[in-house]
């Protein structure tokens, strides 16, 4: 039995299917028994955006139908940052969109409960559960509002346990990491871990517009992004245009994984398998990421390189020149180097965010400020 899992989708305007998908990626999800994607843009007519950092993200809906058609998808994952752009008719929508055309939706739903249910395939190589999860940014579900299945680890713990007891195979599929950054940070490689020893027999990642290395750990393969599929949005950066379909192969209990690169050009956004040199060219560096992945203490050094690349940006927001809109003023308190911060502030900052209290009621007082 075959499975295809890809990274993020999103058909944002009119799209020509037939003649701008080759035949070469028709034939490999043609000859897959189930195919998965993360559908990044809620399917909807909504006008009413959220608040939120980051732009707002709609789909063409005819054109995703037949995207989703062409490529015979069956399972959409619905947890991301994006599924909740459109509020809470978004989602709705985006699932009634799915259902109505008989895509199975996972990982967002009318309320918490609904979002981080667990979807179980009942195949001829077994029981496979699906888990779909996405990090908290403006989408997550509540107890009583649609979203997305919003990372918690406890909870995520328990329904990957749960699902064990109950079935063959546990999918585990993240939305997270860091946008345009190669790698997972130490965090996300401990977490990621963690999934595969409480049980999952697969865990898949994307988010971040790259693709990035994997492992094996304790015999569960972990990759870490597949880069976007299918982005129908312009991008300075080369590595937005390449990414991965993962192939996933099960016979008589035993799990196996192929890897295969697509491309997609920058105007047309045409799709395409890549082949020859193309391919190897992206495979190899897949295999240079996953060496660094391998080594704790190298994955260290490239992400302190991060921190200190994002640093300015990341104090920045932690400045009281965020709320000041004029572009020009902050642009010109950038160049002057003014962050109007001081070393207790920052402490103060860094104490609400680190100690698990203080975080509590930040999150708690901020929600209920924002909704006044």
């Amino acid at each position: 039995m075959r499975i295809l899992i890809t990274g993020d989708l999103v058909v944002n305007q009119y799209y020509d299917a037939t003649a701008n998908i080759n035949q070469e990626v028709i034939d490999l999800f043609a000859q897959s028994a189930c195919n998965i994607i993360n559908l990044e843009a809620p399917v909807t007519e909504s006008t009413s955006k959220i608040l939120k950092t980051g732009p707002h993200l709609k789909a063409d809906k005819q054109s995703t139908l037949d995207v989703l058609k062409r490529l015979n998808i069956h399972i959409a994952a619905l947890a991301n940052n994006h599924i909740k752009d459109y509020d809470e008719q978004g989602v709705l929508d985006t699932i009634d969109f799915c259902v109505s055309n008989n895509i199975k939706p996972i990982g967002a739903g009318k309320n918490l409960e609904q979002a981080a249910s667990t979807t179980v395939l009942d195949t001829p190589e077994g029981k496979i559960a699906l888990i779909n999860i996405a990090e908290n940014e403006w989408a997550s579900a509540e107890e009583n509002t649609a979203g997305a299945n919003g990372m918690n680890l406890i909870k995520d713990t328990r329904a990957i346990q749960q699902a064990k007891k109950e079935n063959d195979f546990v999918f585990v599929i993240v939305h997270g990491g860091h946008e345009y950054y190669n790698l997972p940070s130490p965090r996300m490689q401990e977490q990621y871990r963690f999934y595969a020893e409480q049980g999952a027999d697969l865990v898949v990642g994307h988010h971040t517009h790259c693709i990035s290395g994997y492992e094996t750990h304790e015999g569960t393969p972990i990759y870490y992004s597949l880069g976007n599929f299918l982005f129908t949005k312009s991008s300075p950066n080369e590595e937005w245009y390449t990414g991965l379909v993962l192939e996933v192969s099960i016979q008589k209990g035993k799990l196996e994984t192929t890897l295969h690169p697509v491309s997609q050009a920058k105007e047309s956004f045409e799709l395409k398998l890549l082949e020859g040199s193309a391919s190897s060219e992206l495979l190899e560096k897949v295999a240079a990421f996953s060496k660094i992945v391998a080594d704790e203490n190298k994955l260290c050094k490239e992400w302190a390189e991060l921190v200190a690349t994002r640093y300015k940006n990341y104090s920045s927001y932690w400045s009281p020149k965020i709320f000041i809109r004029n572009r020009y003023v902050s642009a010109l308190l950038n160049k002057l180097g003014l962050t109007f911060t001081t070393t207790r502030g920052l402490a103060y900052y860094l104490n609400l965010m680190r100690c698990e209290a203080h975080r509590d009621l930040s999150h708690a007082v901020l929600q209920e400020r924002l909704k006044k």
